[in-house]
């Protein structure tokens, strides 16, 4: 029985990964003396300590496999981790290509806005000059415009008082020669031969160069004329103008000399019959003619009588 307890306690142990060396049922009791160790009992231990030295390989063997299997459960762990790292880059990066996006949509819309005010501020100063181009037109035309309407005044002006002029001597003319005589012959001595002779040479034709007697131009009539009464006279109008005594249009005599144009470069004579007349070879389409002061007035005259 005392081996069948001992066999039963060793398995149990065993079991337990317990190695036990088991006593002698007499271990309580005092003794000088080693008990000596029976075959069984020898057995037992040496079946203990190798259960033991079993139990404890199981032990560590269980240990290292456990150890060596953790390795392979953090290795089934990564693709997780680096998943998640992965789709946590992903995020960020995708974050930063759109606030990138966001940046360049910005910095578009800026630049945009920018060329629609340089556009419209071209567009104003554009329009500013043309503005200002057509109020300098406007400016130029109203000047000359008005320039043109003070030329357009004076010459009226100048033309009223020519007008005005002409007839202030023709009335002048007409009144001397009314006051004269109303007789074409009221001349005495000289100056009614001078006269008659001139009425004498009315119809004869106008030729230039000629002095008599049936064609005369303007000086070579007057000059014939003072023939007639023993005067001399240069043969052209420009040296008759000067020939005597410079007297106005308003204190005429019958025989005073008429020039048109200036003194000493006159390019037409007569000579004056009295009542406002005056007889001369006046053009070739004419020929020698009567006409009134009125008809074309003369710029002076001399007297040589």
């Amino acid at each position: 029985m005392p081996i069948v307890a001992h066999v039963t306690f060793i398995e149990l142990n065993l079991r337990g990964l317990i190695v036990r060396c088991p006593m002698s049922p007499n271990a309580h009791i005092t003794s000088h003396r080693k008990p000596r160790r029976t075959a069984t009992q020898s057995w037992v231990v040496r079946t203990g300590v190798a259960g033991g030295v079993l139990s404890t390989l199981a032990v560590a063997g269980a240990g290292s496999a456990t150890a060596v299997e953790k390795p392979t459960e953090a290795t089934m762990e990564m693709p997780a981790i680096n998943a998640t790292i992965s789709s946590s880059i992903a995020q960020s990066a995708a974050a930063t290509q759109q606030t990138a996006f966001g940046y360049q949509e910005s910095a578009q819309q800026d630049k945009a806005d920018d060329t629609a005010k340089d556009a419209s501020k071209q567009a104003k100063d554009e329009a500013q000059r043309i503005a200002d181009a057509a109020e300098k037109k406007a400016a130029a035309e109203k000047e000359k415009r008005e320039q043109d309407e003070a030329r357009a005044s004076r010459a009226t002006e100048r033309k009223s008082l020519g007008v005005k002029s002409a007839t202030d001597s023709s009335d002048e003319a007409s009144s001397a020669a009314s006051s004269s005589s109303s007789s074409k012959s009221t001349g005495s001595g000289s100056s009614a031969t001078l006269i008659s002779f001139l009425q004498a040479q009315l119809g004869k034709a106008y030729v230039m160069g000629a002095t008599g007697s049936s064609s005369y131009d303007c000086s070579g009539l007057v000059m014939s004329a003072y023939n007639q009464i023993g005067i001399s006279l240069p043969r052209v109008s420009q040296d008759q103008s000067t020939a005597g005594t410079q007297v106005g249009l308003s204190n005429l005599q019958p025989g005073d000399i008429l020039y048109w144009g200036s003194a000493g470069s006159a390019y037409h004579v007569a000579v004056y019959i009295g009542g406002g007349k005056f007889i001369g070879a006046q053009n070739p389409s004419a020929g020698v003619v009567e006409r009134d002061l009125s008809y074309d007035m003369p710029t002076g005259a001399v007297r040589v009588m």
